[in-house]
């Protein structure tokens, strides 16, 4: 598969924020990207695999779908698997490991397709296999069709490379980055989360304001792919690397001391402190920056997630007051799991969009027009 071959490219996501990923695919110049469940599809090449990992926010992970074959049982996929050239993509000194599902399919045993295709890559070209790789080759047999993908990112693309603190019930940069999109926000208004945690919706909405690619600090699993060119790579890095000064700045608060050390720490490591502010206070003590009105952000305890519920539905009405009596102007997006949580704010909520998968649980994300 060389440099200028075309292939089928799936962005996976959380789901829930298919067509949401789909609209920054699109903006960032991906043609013919299209929602689906999981994820989004697109046709591209090398070089647009490599500049999805290295700039979409919300892709949690960048599949490369290299070909396949039918296979109607085992003795066909072993056969088949030797004669695939996988030595246009793997090398023999880089370990990897094999994920097989199979669904509808006379195959249906996945570790005995798993054994047969890892004998095939060891006996036919001296592949190393390692069960803990980072490099990962995903087949999946579904109607007889068996597809073959690589994990081009390894480590999820959630992991931008500098966020060493995290609190206790932390919210992943490619969620927060989803939410701040579907909140509409585009770097160019005021962000305020009276609850950040270590910080991640503030330091993803600084960073976007700044222009700065979200894996500009980490490595991928494509740099040990037998087709990279670090050169070309380098190359393609600097010419999408546009960083400016934000226009205005980005402002953390909570109550846990500890989570403001840890927000602020994580903010230098990003490179965004100098347009980020975090302070110590209850949400009730809660004011706006001087300026425009921009966006007001929350993540939330919710009893799913953090302790009882119960006692949670005071803290969402005091944060609801303080929002409606000195935020005017401002829109407001907030995740629960409880929809009662949010209608205790009292806040004017739009409709209540679709379910979004966060760490197992099942969350939803609402939303504000500015506040009267």
């Amino acid at each position: 598969m060389t440099q200028t071959q075309t292939f089928e490219i799936f962005l996976a996501t959380v789901p829930g924020l298919e067509a949401t990923l789909c609209e920054e695919a699109l903006e960032l110049g991906f043609a013919g990207a299209a929602p689906v469940p999981g994820g989004v599809v697109l046709t591209g090449g090398w070089q647009d695999v490599w500049r999805a990992n290295l700039a979409l926010r919300g892709a949690t992970r960048v599949l490369a779908r290299i070909g396949g074959f039918m296979a109607f049982h085992l003795a066909q996929l072993d056969k088949r698997s030797r004669k695939f050239p996988w030595g246009n993509l793997l090398r023999p000194d880089v370990p990897l490991r094999v994920q097989v599902t199979t669904k509808a399919s006379r195959i249906y045993h996945a570790g005995a397709a798993t054994q047969r295709i890892e004998k095939a890559l060891v006996e036919s070209h001296g592949m190393t296999l390692d069960p803990t790789a980072a490099l990962v080759l995903k087949a999946r047999i579904d109607d007889n069709q068996v597809v073959f993908s690589i994990d081009t990112s390894g480590e999820s693309l959630h992991k931008r490379g500098h966020k060493e603190a995290v609190g206790k019930a932390p919210m992943r940069e490619t969620l927060a980055s989803l939410m701040l999109r579907a909140a509409g926000y585009n770097g160019h208004e005021p962000v305020v989360d009276p609850m950040c945690g270590s910080g991640t919706f503030i330091i993803e909405a600084a960073e976007i304001a700044a222009g700065l690619l979200p894996g500009r600090n980490r490595s991928f699993a494509f740099e040990k792919l037998a087709n990279y060119d670090a050169d070309t790579f380098a190359a393609l890095k600097a010419q999408m690397a546009g960083p400016r000064c934000p226009a205005h700045r980005f402002y953390g608060s909570d109550r846990d001391a500890g989570a403001i050390r840890m927000a602020a720490a994580n903010a230098d490591r990003a490179g965004v402190d100098a347009f980020t502010q975090f302070t110590c206070h209850a949400a009730g003590e809660l004011t706006p920056p001087k300026g425009p009105p921009g966006l007001v952000i929350v993540n939330p305890p919710y009893g799913a997630r953090i302790g009882n519920k119960k006692l949670l539905y005071p803290l969402y009405g005091t944060l609801g007051q303080t929002l409606l009596t000195r935020f005017r102007g401002w829109r407001v997006g907030l995740v629960t799991s409880e929809p009662g949580l949010a209608k205790a704010t009292g806040l004017p909520w739009k409709p209540q969009g679709s379910a979004i998968a966060h760490g197992g649980t099942k969350v939803w994300f609402w939303q504000t027009p500015p506040l009267r």
